[in-house]
């Protein structure tokens, strides 16, 4: 906590002068080659899907969004709901990405409203077993703001409530009306009113469902819209992410309407948080755009190393051709089929390839471009 208006201040300078060297070296980059810009958004696509969902419960695999969402095919066993989900969740990105582009157009309740209706698609009925033996039931409703209490059981054990249905409407007109003239006074950077725009998102939680995701969307759509690159919340980091959210909640303190109107400085540890997040995620851009070579290989946000050599090459020669046979390998990579199996055994543990049904191999890591 900064109790002096100098440390607040340094801590903000420090936080927004990593993000503008990131930056900086980003737009050094510039402008990216079709090429370029096909492969990172195809990446980003599937990245982002995976983790914001992920993070809330779905169980499709990382190979499984990756099939799902660029061949429209579901591999293997996956809860119907779960593809769905995952789907619709990918029409939300583009729908956000489409309108994140029409910059004179101001942000809107309605388009909150309809981005939330297109990821849950429709109403449905939630069923909760009571003490006793007896059962209670209530309708999420798709598109519209919750008409119930809700709230958290936190990672310590306390319940944390959100806005009453009551005063939902007028704190998401505050934060609409807060985040278009954040926009057109330039008085905080990008990432600032990303991160200030989430934190009092969250606090509102203005849906009965979906809200995470929503505010996930929300943030690449101000990223987006001033030209700064779209992140990803990896689902392996999410008690990093939750735990920010709570150290600031600490600080900002339990009523909902002081989290819906939260300043830069009640929220400096989730902004210092979300500056780190940035920073991290547009240097793995980079590093995906830069770093080249046949041993250079990417999964879910990260480089990939082997300590086999061979094992890069087996990658590499089904990449090139993904109809090769094991014995083919074998032959090729230089090692007995035995080795050949164990490596495609390790390979499809952790997720990196599958082999369809007519024997095709598919790379779910991702090569160097």
């Amino acid at each position: 906590m900064y109790t002096l208006d100098g440390d607040f201040l340094q801590k903000t300078a420090t936080d927004m002068d990593k993000v503008e060297k990131i930056m900086e070296r980003w737009n050094s980059l510039l402008p990216l080659s079709e090429r370029d810009r096909e492969l990172l958004s195809r990446r980003f696509t599937i990245d982002f899907n995976y983790n914001s969902n992920h993070i809330e419960g779905n169980t499709l695999t990382y190979g499984q969004t990756e099939i799902l969402l660029l061949f429209g095919k579901v591999i293997g066993e996956a809860e119907v709901r779960d593809v769905q989900e995952m789907t619709a969740s990918n029409v939300g990105l583009k729908m956000m990405t489409e309108e994140a582009a029409v910059k004179d157009v101001p942000l809107t309740q309605n388009f909150i409203r309809t981005l939330h209706k297109t990821l849950l698609r429709e109403d449905y009925t939630v069923y909760r077993n009571l003490p006793g033996g007896q059962t209670t039931s209530y309708t999420i409703h798709a598109g519209q703001y919750k008409t119930r209490p809700n709230s958290v059981i936190t990672r310590y054990g306390d319940r944390f409530e959100y806005a009453s249905p009551e005063e939902t409407s007028s704190l998401m007109t505050d934060l609409v009306d807060w985040y278009n003239e954040a926009e057109q006074s330039g008085k905080f950077t990008p990432v600032e009113v990303a991160a200030i725009f989430h934190y009092r998102y969250i606090r509102i939680h203005p849906f009965e469902d979906g809200n995470g995701r929503i505010a996930r969307l929300m943030v690449n759509y101000i990223l987006s819209r001033h030209g700064y690159p779209m992140i990803v919340v990896r689902s392996r980091k999410k008690n990093e992410y939750l735990e920010a959210l709570h150290k600031t909640d600490l600080t900002v303190g339990a009523t909902p309407h002081l989290g819906a109107h939260a300043s830069r400085r009640d929220i400096q540890q989730f902004l210092t948080y979300f500056a780190n997040l940035f920073v991290e995620e547009v240097n793995y851009n980079i590093q995906f755009l830069t770093e080249r070579g046949e041993n250079v290989w990417w999964f879910d946000g990260e480089r990939v190393k082997f300590r086999s050599p061979s094992t890069s090459k087996i990658l590499n020669l089904m990449y090139a051709n993904p109809d090769i046979t094991i014995n083919a390998l074998s032959e090729q990579v230089g090692i007995n089929v035995a080795a050949i199996n164990k490596q495609l055994k390790q390979l499809g543990t952790k997720g990196y390839i599958q082999r369809s049904q007519n024997g095709e191999w598919r790379l779910i890591i991702t090569p160097s471009i």
